[in-house]
């Protein structure tokens, strides 16, 4: 199991635009065979900082929703409302280990 965080800094004026595509793109991975969730959460006292928590079965589901339609759209829609480039770091689930623990 793979878990990616994913800090983005939008603009201010950018928020509710960067949110809406964000959404959209979300709803449209936990679609996706090998997304086991895609949670998207803003910190509470920086509203321009928000974060993707994506958790995939394993590298190749990884792989296989940078190839999707919806994320090619949301890349390319979001990269001007960015304040600086997106950042992520990859963990390995230690607990839960069980998939249907992340699903849901």
């Amino acid at each position: 199991m793979l878990v990616v965080h994913v800090h983005v800094r939008v603009k201010p004026d950018d928020v509710a635009r960067f949110l809406d595509a964000t959404l959209a793109n979300a709803r449209a991975s936990v679609a996706e065979p090998g997304v086991l969730r895609f949670d998207v959460v803003q910190d509470e006292a920086d509203p321009g900082h928000v974060v993707l928590v994506e958790v995939y079965r394993d590298l190749a589901a990884n792989a296989a929703h940078k190839e999707t339609a919806h994320y090619a759209v949301w890349r390319d829609t979001v990269a001007d409302l960015m304040a600086q480039p997106r950042e992520s770091t990859r963990f390995a689930a230690v607990f839960p280990t069980e998939e249907e623990r992340w699903s849901g």
